[in-house]
């Protein structure tokens, strides 16, 4: 059977909410409202849409796991998504010296989603506001898009970004427009 169905991987903090140094508090949770209709209407194409959000902060003990649902739930919320907006959520909750599990870099949510829901890897993307982001695209033969809401991005990012083909554009909607629903 051939693989037919696409998909965004979508990084949290930086790329759907403002970047708050180890959130943990759902009242500190602010959305990006002008991402919003773009993304409703890539989900209107039948693209899946998954959530892939590294929080080293369960490991290094400053909140837990409760936190980062709350911090979802309130993200949703706001947006004014049913619960089951995402297809599936991946909470990474590793430190950044753990090389084994779901911290991004790391392909394995991608790949498992891949085979569980029949991916065409090509046909998806892994957005995010870092590096390591696009990184986890590439690891899984995706398309990899990076956002300028979160972490600064360098001229070094901008030149390996160059050299991957991986799109930089002002805000995820503005991603999405310009990327991902010019094909369709």
């Amino acid at each position: 059977m051939k693989a037919t169905r696409k998909a965004l991987f979508l990084d949290r903090d930086g790329t759907l909410i403002r970047d708050a140094h180890y959130l943990k508090d759902p009242e500190k949770v602010e959305i990006f409202e002008e991402i919003n209709e773009s993304l409703l209407r890539v989900k209107s194409l039948g693209y899946l849409i998954f959530l892939h959000t590294n929080q080293s902060g369960i490991a290094r003990g400053y909140y837990d796991l409760s936190d980062v649902y709350a911090c979802n739930a309130r993200m949703m919320e706001d947006f004014g998504w049913p619960s089951d907006f995402f297809t599936e959520i991946c909470i990474a909750p590793e430190s950044p010296d753990e090389i084994e599990g779901y911290r991004k870099p790391s392909p394995k949510f991608e790949i498992e989603m891949s085979i569980k829901y029949d991916l065409v890897p090509e046909g998806c993307w892994v957005v995010g506001d870092k590096w390591i982001d696009s990184q986890t695209g590439i690891n899984a033969g995706m398309k990899g898009g990076l956002v300028r809401t979160g972490k600064p991005i360098d001229s070094k990012i901008e030149r390996m970004a160059k050299e991957h083909h991986i799109p930089i554009h002002d805000h995820l909607g503005a991603l999405l427009e310009a990327e991902v629903l010019q094909d369709e």
